[in-house]
């Protein structure tokens, strides 16, 4: 047991605290006003410690204490207003959905401890080259079910939009620093387990591109703003998970898009949660419009993040985004199979989710802080006047902001970044896309252009209605996050509920069967020779002559 500080640990370390910190002034401000924000800075920084512990520990069994707790505070955070039953039942939610991902970070480590005798990160790196590829397979898909829980990533996905229920701060925390980062973490942590087990990397991959779609999918019908940004969380996730799933060629640009996210994501629920600060605690993006005339600076930096989750140069999102769909281009194996077609189903799904973060992000800006005003009084009947935050808020949200413009150019100088990571993730294997470089990185802007002008046109131009209106049944199911909780239910509550009735019935009548069983037998047995127990002394001598009787027969039928 002990700590680990190379290159990638101390890279989740300064983006944890760094952005932490941001976060907990501007809570200072967002939480001012709350009875309980004593406990709320005390889960907060509970929630920053587990992370820490999750990313600093030099074995999956310290992991596992961090990656234990963070579930914890996730679950202590998003419940945080308890007495509100809806937010009670989304932390319930995330909690137990967390567990089902966390069984296959406990089955991984007993398989390695049973193939390698330690769960050491070393240990295990340097043993598993020399493993099956069954046993290497069996591991790295019980990572990838612990990674799918904890980065909401498919099919556990369901928990991420409800757990909007908590406090802002915490969303930006949750999304930007911690929780869904660490799945992340885990599966280029545990790069050399990939490495020997193809089969396991692609499902990383494949996950990692449903899950992009998904989330940007859901993203477009949403209305409430939360709720779009975790959405693009979810979408964001699966670009990382893609880059990670890729292997060598995606690895060290997966840990450079978490870390440029994490800047330009912060700002963005910290930017939304100053728009409701000042919009009466109002998630409904079709009651905001015209608000960058009263909030500049929220307009302002929110605008960074909008261009930097876009991809647009030369912002940070550009840098960090376009390397992993050169490289999903670039994907020539799936499974134990080498062919060209991987990179094209790769790189043509990473792209298309390109275009689409381009309208939902676009539609989110352009509703909240361009068009006509529609807001005219708070949800107590008074009038709405916005306002622009306090410093505490406004000035995290401008740090951040430029982080959100100069980062990824910055660090992509000389490779600066990729280098740093090198230690652990190897040489960044460049291998040739399907398409060349300068087309894919003109498509990626093209599909971009042509999503922004699009929502441009429906919710910049036009006038946005206050009414939901009506929708195709693609719309209604990107409204019900394309039916992800009835997915569970059918993946995983159904079956799990049948395997406990089946459990229950045997316990009835097998288990409970023989207890009671021996219990009868016991007591015929007892009834039985109860009976013999007379009370007459006749009988007590009748039976002590028998038995002499009997011992004498025994004896002489021995000897003859």
């Amino acid at each position: 047991f002990g700590l680990l500080m190379d290159p990638l640990s101390m890279t989740f370390v300064m983006l944890v605290t760094f952005v932490g910190s941001l976060i907990h002034v501007y809570s200072i401000a967002y939480m001012e006003h709350d009875k309980d924000r004593r406990r709320f800075f005390a889960y907060l920084n509970f929630f920053i410690a587990a992370m820490l512990i999750l990313v600093l520990g030099n074995s999956y069994a310290i992991l596992f204490v961090g990656w234990e707790g963070v579930g914890l505070a996730s679950y202590l955070l998003i419940g945080f207003w308890n007495y509100v039953p809806e937010y009670a039942t989304a932390a319930k939610k995330a909690f137990v959905m967390n567990r089902v991902g966390d069984m296959g970070l406990l089955a991984a480590m007993m398989v390695m401890f049973a193939q390698f005798s330690s769960v050491d990160f070393r240990t295990v790196s340097a043993e598993v080259t020399g493993a099956s590829q069954g046993a290497a397979t069996l591991i790295g898909l019980f990572l990838l079910l612990a990674a799918t829980g904890k980065s909401a990533q498919f099919p556990l996905q369901a928990w991420l939009g409800d757990a909007m229920a908590g406090p802002t701060p915490v969303s930006a925390l949750i999304h930007a620093a911690t929780m869904v980062t660490a799945g992340v973490y885990l599966i280029v942590r545990s790069g050399a387990v990939y490495v020997q087990a193809p089969i396991a990397a692609t499902v990383v991959a494949i996950v990692g591109a449903i899950t992009l779609l998904f989330g940007a999918i859901i993203g477009t019908a949403k209305d409430d703003i939360k709720k779009v940004l975790a959405a693009s969380t979810m979408s964001q996730i699966g670009y990382m998970m893609l880059g990670a799933g890729l292997g060598p060629i995606g690895w060290a640009f997966a840990i450079f898009h978490l870390f440029t996210h994490g800047f330009f994501k912060a700002l963005m629920f910290l930017g939304a949660g100053s728009v409701m600060h000042a919009m009466d605690n109002q998630v409904n993006m079709r009651n905001f419009g015209a608000l960058k005339g009263a909030m500049k600076i929220t307009w302002i930096t929110f605008m960074m993040g909008w261009l930097a989750i876009l991809g647009v140069p030369p912002f940070s999102g550009f840098w960090s985004k376009d390397p992993i769909i050169e490289a999903a281009f670039a994907a020539s194996n799936f499974g134990n199979i080498e062919a060209s077609w991987p990179g094209w189903v790769f790189g043509t799904v990473a792209l298309v989710g390109a275009g689409i973060t381009a309208f939902y992000m676009s539609r989110l800006f352009f509703m909240t802080f361009h068009g006509k005003a529609r807001w005219t009084k708070t949800m107590a009947g008074e009038p709405i006047q916005p306002h622009e935050s306090s410093p505490l808020m406004t000035v995290p949200m401008i740090i951040l902001a430029v982080g959100a413009v100069f980062l990824g150019g910055l660090l992509t100088i000389n490779s600066t970044f990729v280098t740093w990571l090198e230690p652990v993730t190897g040489e960044t294997v460049h291998a040739e896309p399907v398409l060349p470089v300068i087309a894919i990185q003109v498509l990626v802007l093209l599909v971009v252009i042509i999503g922004a002008l699009y929502a441009w046109k429906k919710y910049g131009r036009e006038e946005v209605s206050q009414a939901v209106p009506a929708a195709g049944a693609l719309v209604h199911a990107a409204r019900n996050d394309l039916y992800q909780d009835q997915l569970n239910e059918g993946l995983f509550m159904v079956p799990g509920q049948a395997l406990m009735r089946g459990v229950t019935a045997a316990d009835h009548s097998f288990v409970d069967g023989i207890v009671r069983g021996l219990a009868k037998l016991a007591a015929g047995t007892g009834r039985a020779i109860s009976k013999a127990q007379t009370g007459y002394v006749r009988s007590y001598a009748a039976y002590v002559s028998g038995g002499v009787l009997l011992a004498l027969v025994v004896i002489l039928a021995t000897r003859i």
